[in-house]
């Protein structure tokens, strides 16, 4: 079963017009930022994660992913619910 997560597009930080957004199923964690011409995926292995840490703010959340090859992917201007869930889920 996969999970889709997309930020506030009110949170600032480059949401307004393409929002991020982090999608879970059983195997990965894809985070993606889209763009005016494409997008950015990064696909992560769950077994490849080594740290998920929120970063919580008076309305929003930011969520930094840790892999263990030292690459960190930060998602930011989800809602302070869906930043849980999201850890919850990859964590």
């Amino acid at each position: 079963m996969a999970y889709e997560f997309t930020a506030s597009r009110v949170s600032g930080n480059g949401n307004a017009v393409f929002p991020d957004k982090i999608i879970i199923d059983d195997e990965y964690v894809i985070y993606r930022k889209s763009r005016v011409i494409g997008r950015k995926d990064i696909k992560i292995r769950h077994e490849a994660i080594g740290c998920v840490t929120l970063n919580k703010h008076l309305l929003f959340a930011d969520i930094i992913i840790e892999t263990r090859g030292g690459q960190v992917i930060t998602a930011r201007g989800f809602t302070r619910n869906d930043a849980e869930e999201i850890a919850s889920l990859i964590g």
